[in-house]
């Protein structure tokens, strides 16, 4: 009985994220940009965020902006099917978020990542759920929205190979990347 109503709860919410679909085309690169090509999931040119695309760095940035906080990891992990922000990478947030406040010219995208397991669709939307708990996160601290953009790759950039728990564990993981 349980197990009937835990895969009619799991289709229904299936059905719900996969009506949340984003009409981008992800196999079409968007225009001027390389970094974001497959971003998808509004998160391309800043679609559904309100912000405009991170290409348009201003032109005082400096290397020191592009290069982000010394001795900060750049990638933080996620639990499965998750987008909660775990307690042990609330620091590494916290410091990207103050380096973004005291660099007010720096541009940075946070890209969602899921692993292989589950639909395109749905790994894309929590791919971008994950990228937006950080950019909330990063706000909350006081690090300027305008500064950050968050995009998904969903599945489609594995940063290791495999079906193991640990090339999966790996791939569930949000990127700090400075432009």
């Amino acid at each position: 009985m349980f197990k009937r109503l835990f895969m009619l709860i799991a289709m229904a919410t299936a059905l719900v994220l996969a009506g949340c679909g984003s009409d981008v085309k992800l196999d079409q690169p968007a225009e001027g940009s390389s970094t974001a090509a497959g971003a998808g999931a509004g998160g391309a040119q800043g679609q559904g965020t309100g912000q405009s695309s991170v290409t348009q760095v201003q032109a005082g940035a400096s290397a020191a902006d592009k290069a982000g906080p010394v001795g900060v990891a750049k990638v933080i992990y996620f639990d499965y099917d998750s987008y909660v922000v775990k307690p042990e990478f609330q620091s590494v947030v916290d410091q990207h978020a103050r380096f973004l406040r005291a660099h007010p010219n720096a541009r940075l995208v946070l890209e969602g990542n899921t692993d292989q397991r589950g639909s395109r669709e749905y790994n894309l939307a929590l791919g971008q759920k994950r990228a937006e708990a950080v950019r909330r996160a990063m706000t909350l601290v006081g690090a300027s929205d305008g500064q950050i953009e968050a995009v998904s790759f969903g599945k489609e950039k594995p940063a290791v190979e495999g079906n193991t728990e640990d090339a999966y564990a790996q791939n569930r993981r949000v990127e700090f990347r400075y432009q």
